[in-house]
């Protein structure tokens, strides 16, 4: 009677053990199966979101053709409307697939719509190597901290060129006339000092000495 009454036990245990590992199993499993879930929405919001993003961009192009002098964005009222024929910039009006119901706006002064974000505050799982066109969201740790907009953080935005005023034509340079010199000399180059003039003929070196003499015949006066 006692054997029996430890086995019994013993297999109680066992069956105990088991119920705990499958508990554990299935609470592992079902991590795993909402972490898989998860992924799978987070990229399709990235998609969608950088679809709708682009749309903006293409509808707001579409919009300013042909007006001249404008260069803001226009955006749509809704999102149906980037989706509307002849030209729809956006295949369909995408809902969140974080939350599975409408985005929260980003809207522009005028009330229109320029962006839209997931309403989840959930963690994503990437937060790091996004694609180029939104590489602003490294290290953003909320779904609703994505903002997809036009334009964006990502976007280089180009200064608008000013007009400026055309340059004024410069005279051309007059040469200086030079005061001609004395016959026989020729005007230096530039940077030169002018030659020392020539003696008058007769004279030495020496402007103070006298003309030389010339002896005359014997008894008459000398000839200069």
């Amino acid at each position: 009677m006692h054997t029996l009454r430890n086995a019994r036990g013993v297999t109680y245990l066992l069956v105990m053990l088991a119920v705990v590992l499958m508990g554990i199993s299935v609470s592992v499993a079902a991590k795993q199966w909402k972490a898989v879930v998860q992924r799978e929405r987070e990229a399709e919001l990235l998609a969608r979101g950088i679809e709708i993003q682009t749309a903006l961009a293409v509808y707001s192009a579409q919009q300013k053709k042909g007006r001249v002098g404008f260069s803001g964005e226009i955006y749509p009222l809704t999102l149906e409307e980037l989706a509307k024929q002849p030209k729809p910039a956006l295949r369909k009006a995408y809902k969140d697939p974080i939350t599975g119901d409408d985005w929260a706006y980003v809207r522009d002064p005028t009330g229109r719509i320029k962006g839209v974000r997931s309403k989840s505050k959930a963690e994503p799982f990437k937060q790091k190597d996004f694609p180029p066109v939104v590489r602003h969201f490294d290290g953003l740790t909320s779904y609703n901290d994505w903002v997809f907009q036009h334009p964006n953080a990502s976007t280089p935005q180009v200064p608008v060129a000013q007009p400026t005023a055309p340059a004024q034509p410069t005279a051309p340079a007059q040469p200086t006339p030079q005061a001609p010199g004395p016959p026989g000399l020729r005007t230096p180059p530039p940077g030169l000092s002018p030659p020392t003039p020539p003696f008058p003929s007769g004279t030495t070196g020496n402007p103070a000495a006298p003309p030389s003499q010339t002896p005359s015949a014997p008894g008459g006066p000398a000839i200069p």
